[in-house]
């Protein structure tokens, strides 16, 4: 057992952490706005889910501006935004809609999501963009730096983040509750688009596409429908598989009650993959250090099926007598946290008999007063949203990306290399060969956005 004065050391790291996601290292935004006053918001994505984006940002203020590659999408949006000017092209909106734009989201392909964003906040616009924040572990560092540069209101859409649930369950692991944590395991029912596949043959582009502005920043290939929409998630070159495109929900509860970020090695096994698309299922094991107190934590996420042993699962709570198909398990020395969801916002403390009146440590983590209100709030001169780029979204996605470190080196083999990482210098010291995967070659004319 730990001592209480190693408790006492995390404790104050992690209450310094939870006032860091609501005061943003004491940034304040430099064009905040009287909650009289309505914002005006351009929406960059208006497809899956920039639609729920987009309506939310209409109706917190005045949408100006809608932008997305699909022109069919832009016409029945319209009927939405009547006001609103429509682009394909979120440089040329940006560009003539500058100084009538105060906040934009970002709801694009992941490969697209960094350079939206860092030509916003470089313009001084505030920045709404969805999970995972970005393609790459360094765009994830690098749009953080940009938001503090510019001292911008920035929120990721890991809408999970503001619920009262996942706030408790951090309260409690912080608090001693199941004691000293060494061990979490994560797991998701994605993919559910395809992975594991061959590159398409090459077909005509829709005529309502615009195919240029879909590849962005990536190596250019030809159109296929295996690729838009919605299937890119599954595809190097655009997503980021099942890991980038859920963690930032699922792994949440353990992100945020153990400050789970700059694992020092990641080490996964597969299916194996081509080079082309993610693997059909993954297993990743993170090690964590030792943090002001808190024990060395080891983490495992499983996907495509995958799931825990059932010797760690066995007394769980089940549901028709099956595991859920997404949650998250933390064991700790002095009992368990167990959710069957994927946002951590319900849970159950385990064994039951001895948490049955347990009410556990007074609110220590402000309540949210919605995921997106947050933002809005934050722009009207209120506290930093909790997932703000530099102290929260920014490290939980370089945490979740570096496992797709390894998940590369698996190959066609299944079996991947131990990636020793140096998350100050953003190196994986023993693998060179993952370095554009750290940090992407952009294609001509779009590395200057970021």
């Amino acid at each position: 057992m730990r001592s209480n004065q190693n408790r006492r050391n995390f404790m104050k790291l992690t209450a310094a952490a939870g006032a860091g996601f609501w005061a943003a290292a004491g940034v304040q935004a430099q064009d905040t706005k009287s909650p009289n006053e309505k914002i005006n918001f351009a929406s960059i994505g208006i497809g899956g889910k920039g639609s729920s984006d987009s309506n939310d940002a209409g109706r917190a203020g005045n949408m100006v501006a809608i932008v997305d590659i699909d022109k069919e999408r832009l016409e029945q949006a319209g009927a939405r935004f009547p006001g609103a000017k429509s682009y394909t092209d979120y440089r040329e909106m940006l560009t003539e809609m500058g100084d009538k734009v105060d906040a934009v989201t970002v709801s694009t392909p992941d490969h697209s999501h960094a350079p939206a964003s860092a030509m916003a906040m470089k313009m001084g616009k505030h920045c709404f963009t969805q999970k995972p924040l970005t393609h790459s572990i360094w765009e994830a560092r690098r749009l953080g730096e940009i938001a503090k540069e510019n001292k911008v209101v920035t929120q990721m859409g890991n809408q999970g983040t503001a619920e009262r649930g996942v706030r408790r369950a951090a309260e409690l692991i912080q608090g001693g509750a199941i004691g000293n944590v060494n061990e979490v395991h994560v797991w998701t029912n994605r993919p559910v688009w395809p992975q594991g596949v061959a590159k398409p043959e090459t077909q005509p582009v829709p005529e309502s596409l615009d195919w240029e502005m879909f590849i962005g920043p990536a190596p250019y290939r030809e159109y296929a429908d295996a690729y838009h929409p919605f299937k890119w998630r599954g595809w190097w070159d655009f997503g980021t598989g099942a890991l980038g495109d859920m963690a930032c929900h699922t792994f949440n509860m353990a992100f945020m009650g153990l400050n789970l970020r700059d694992p020092i090695s990641v080490e996964a096994e597969s299916s194996g993959h081509n080079g082309q698309t993610y693997p059909k299922w993954s297993v990743i094991k993170f090690e964590f250090p030792e943090l002001a107190g808190r024990a060395p934590v080891t983490m495992y996420w499983y996907d495509g099926g995958k799931l825990p042993s059932p010797e760690l699962t066995k007394d769980l709570p089940l549901s028709n007598n099956k595991l859920s198909s997404s949650g998250s398990l933390l064991i700790g020395d002095a009992g368990k946290i167990y959710s069957p969801n994927d946002y951590g916002a319900k849970f159950n403390l385990l064994p039951e008999e001895k948490f049955k009146d347990y009410e556990g440590p007074e609110e220590s983590i402000p309540r949210s007063p919605g995921h997106f209100k947050e933002f809005v709030d934050g722009i009207n001169g209120g506290p930093e949203p909790m997932s703000n780029f530099p102290n929260y979204a920014g490290p939980l996605s370089e945490t979740i990306l570096l496992g797709n470190l390894s998940v590369w080196t698996t190959g066609e083999s299944g079996k991947g290399k131990v990636i020793e990482w140096d998350a100050k210098n953003l190196e994986a010291k023993n693998a060179p060969e993952v370095a554009e995967i750290i940090k992407p070659k952009y294609r001509e004319g779009w590395a200057d956005l970021i």
